[in-house]
């Protein structure tokens, strides 16, 4: 579906004519809180090689329904040698998204790595890292967080899922 820039909800996700990702991002959490657990268990009984395939999909299919209404989602978009999971264009304005499954503390560091990489290549001072964390004896306030990272002159925002 569509979203048209007339759209009534369309604007608390445009700020001065730019993404609200950590809006947008917030409300994924939610939305993955409510509904994960079918998408996850669809996806591993059919995909059992492809871990990140449900997060993946069920995320740039959350995005795409509002960035249709004025702009493009790349999946695995390439940026020099590496690829970047998502990129949102809009309005001339490019937002790199890397989804990672949390695996120990080391994937938030690698994460931020990267995502640096990418905002480097496409001349951005923001990027977003969404990580999904799918142990099982973490209740969802444990794997639900917002953490902004300033590294030089960069800001590297992580959402927790």
């Amino acid at each position: 579906m569509k979203v048209s820039r007339e759209d009534d909800n369309l604007p608390k996700y445009i700020k001065n004519g730019k993404v609200d990702i950590n809006f947008l991002l917030k409300e994924f959490q939610d939305f993955w809180r409510e509904n994960s657990e079918i998408w996850i268990k669809r996806y591993e009984e059919n995909l059992y090689q492809y871990v990140e395939a449900a997060p993946h999909l069920v995320l740039q299919a959350f995005l795409q329904r509002v960035i249709n209404g004025g702009g493009t989602i790349h999946r695995e978009m390439a940026l020099g040698t590496k690829r970047s999971d998502i990129c949102i264009e809009w309005e001339g304005q490019k937002y790199p998204i890397e989804l990672k499954i949390f695996e120990n503390e080391k994937t938030k560091t690698e994460a931020i790595k990267q995502v640096q990489k990418y905002m480097d290549r496409m001349g951005s001072n923001i990027g977003w890292i969404v990580i999904f964390d799918r142990s099982a004896d973490k209740s969802w306030e444990e794997k639900l967080y917002v953490e902004e990272n300033i590294v030089g002159n960069n800001n590297v925002w992580m959402f927790g899922c």
